[in-house]
């Protein structure tokens, strides 16, 4: 079964999905089609679904096919061409090297291999997703036409979180606002700077406000989730001698489940508004007898003692949760390894993803 996993994952990182993800939506359906009996669909927007087996509640193993541009080593011909055929897969020291290994192609070749061969307690489903890398676009696509799992495992790296050589099973991750906001005032010339309004102090006093404010917190399996808020780029004024009419600047806020930082009370200041450019969820968990038996799953997969962890940053599992479906996050990619120019997973953790992912999908959901 290791080469089999090993060549699937090959194959699906070798194909380009960073600006069209098409034709690996073309591989994921046609190995669908192909290798299982299973009622297999392609909606609009890209996202390849399938579904096998039937009861009261639904199980999905998710993740997504699109991934961020390749570095040049890994596009097959070494240059900068985004319209590259193919990328470049390597094998070495018990790893695969390539674009998507580890974000997260190499999850999703495990989920394919799992699907085929679960004989569900209930309702399975496989689901890849376009989009993710850009703010879940397909996620939210498939939800708002009604893709409503009563639970997913979401194939994002949960591996050495809590420890070296484990994967672990996350529970809970942060969420994604990034705002920007603008400070108005009233040019005038610099030598009569009374006759104007400055919009860079304007900012400033927004600025103050954003520092001020404190983001929430929230507990989950014994670790604080913490929210955080960073100023992180500001633009303003046209010349050294004109007071600024215009300033603005943007805000990184990493958000937790339940709760939001009052950034809104920026706008109550004079001559600011606040905008919203993207809100990316938080995730948690609240199934608990559904975490246990996931990890309960991943402890059999491995000699390691795995834990429920949180992760730090935003996944399609936040935009499921939002909609209903209780989530959480078993996939091989380590902390530091997605979206770097030598990019790799390691097969035997891919072989542990796989068997978790197989026992899931045997045991899940149980009757109670």
């Amino acid at each position: 079964m290791t080469s089999t996993l090993v060549e699937l994952t090959r194959d699906l990182v070798s194909i380009p999905s960073h600006d069209d993800a098409a034709v690996a939506g073309d591989f994921l359906e046609g190995w669908l089609r192909r290798e299982t009996d299973a009622d297999v669909t392609r909606d609009d927007a890209g996202n390849v679904i399938a579904r096998k087996g039937t009861g009261a509640e639904t199980l999905a193993l998710v993740g997504h096919h699109d991934v961020v541009e390749p570095a040049p080593s890994q596009v097959a011909d070494g240059s900068d061409d985004t319209e590259a055929t193919e990328y470049v897969v390597d094998e070495r020291d018990g790893r695969l090297y390539g674009r998507g290994t580890a974000d997260m192609k190499g999850a999703l070749a495990a989920a394919l291999l799992a699907f085929r061969e679960a004989d569900p307690a209930g309702e399975l489903v496989f689901a890849s997703f376009v989009g993710e890398e850009v703010g879940g676009v397909g996620a939210q696509y498939a939800i708002e036409r009604g893709f409503a799992p009563d639970y997913a495992v979401v194939g994002e790296g949960s591996t050495n979180y809590s420890g070296p050589d484990v994967t672990d099973v996350a529970v809970a991750h942060k969420g994604r606002r990034g705002s920007t906001i603008t400070a108005r005032g009233t040019a005038a010339h610099a030598s009569e700077a009374d006759a104007g309004e400055n919009a860079i102090y304007r900012a400033t006093a927004a600025v103050d406000r954003v520092r001020d404010l404190e983001p929430p917190s929230v507990g989950v399996t014994g670790e604080t989730l913490e929210g955080r808020l960073t100023v992180t780029e500001i633009e303003g004024g046209s010349a050294m001698n004109v007071v600024p009419a215009r300033c603005e600047f943007t805000v990184d806020e990493r958000t937790v489940p339940g709760e939001r930082a009052a950034l809104e009370s920026v706008a109550d200041l004079e001559g600011i508004e606040w905008m919203v450019d993207q809100d990316l969820p938080p995730m948690r968990c609240d199934d608990d007898a559904f975490a246990d038996a996931v990890l309960e799953a991943a402890t059999a997969a491995q000699t390691a003692d795995p834990e429920l962890v949180t992760k730090p940053h935003a996944t399609d599992a936040g935009w499921l949760s939002q909609a209903g479906t209780e989530c959480v996050i078993y996939g091989p990619s380590e902390p530091g390894e997605a979206h770097t120019d030598d990019e790799s997973v390691s097969i035997e953790v891919l072989e542990r993803c796989l068997e978790t992912y197989r026992r899931v999908a045997r045991e899940w959901p149980t009757t109670r």
